[in-house]
């Protein structure tokens, strides 16, 4: 294996994602990457693409909301050599009116973010921190700071992984491992937004929607950074977009 050891990816869905965005930068880097998803069809298509390319990657399928599977995606990464960089990535979006929100909704789209963050970082951590090294990366979003109009559920999921985050930059930022946050402040020109709102690109403009692959660059730029000057939360937003 690379001498730079493995990343994994949690959350990991269409080629054109964020998730895979991030899975082919890191391995054009030579670190091996495993890339965990729900939909076994996603992740086989973004590992066989990364390998098709010279890239050492492969797929794991499961729930990250899922203690068993959490572990699982971490042992898989950590038995290819030492966990350097972790990505978690996961979760959807829905909109509902406060009224008619259900409790079970509410508490999926928790499960999806903050839960499962929680479940892959202290696994990670649980790895790393007696090796006193290594990157844990969350993605958040707007919500992240700000309950809006009709995504309450979001917003509660989100701004509870920002908590776990921030809680664990100070437990394991002294004892050598880098957490960091990153809020994603606007659309991503993906699949996911490209196939819900297809006029969406077109209406925001040049370069007004998120690059994927620019987001994955600053990922990796995080994961570069040097101990005396480590960035605990960043957000992105297109140069065009109010805030």
């Amino acid at each position: 294996m690379p001498e730079q050891g493995t990343a994994l990816i949690v959350g990991v869905g269409a080629s054109e994602g964020l998730g895979a965005a991030a899975a082919r930068r890191f391995a054009r880097e030579g670190l091996h990457v495993v890339v965990a998803g729900r939909t076994a069809e996603k992740v086989e298509r973004v590992a066989q693409e990364i390998r098709a390319s010279g890239g050492s990657a492969e797929a794991v399928v499961g729930d990250a909301a899922r203690e068993s599977d959490a572990i699982r995606f971490v042992e898989t990464a950590e038995s290819k050599g030492p966990l350097a960089l972790v990505l978690q990535n996961s979760g959807s979006n829905r909109q509902d009116s406060f009224l008619d929100l259900a409790t079970a909704d509410f508490e999926a789209i928790w499960r999806e973010h903050c839960l499962a963050g929680f479940l892959t970082g202290r696994e990670t951590a649980r790895r790393m921190v007696p090796r006193g090294r290594g990157t844990i990366l969350f993605t958040g979003a707007s919500g992240s700071l700000r309950g809006k109009a009709y995504f309450a559920a979001f917003a509660a999921a989100k701004a509870g992984l920002r908590a776990v985050s921030q809680s664990m930059a100070r437990e394991f930022g002294p004892k050598g491992i880098h957490v960091a946050h990153v809020i994603i402040d606007g659309g991503i020109s993906g699949y996911r937004l490209k196939s819900r709102m297809p006029e969406r690109e077109k209406q925001s403009g040049p370069d007004g929607l998120l690059s994927i692959d620019a987001i994955a660059e600053t990922y990796w730029q995080l994961h570069l950074q040097h101990r005396s000057a480590w960035t605990l939360e960043q957000d992105l937003r297109p140069w065009s977009e109010s805030f």
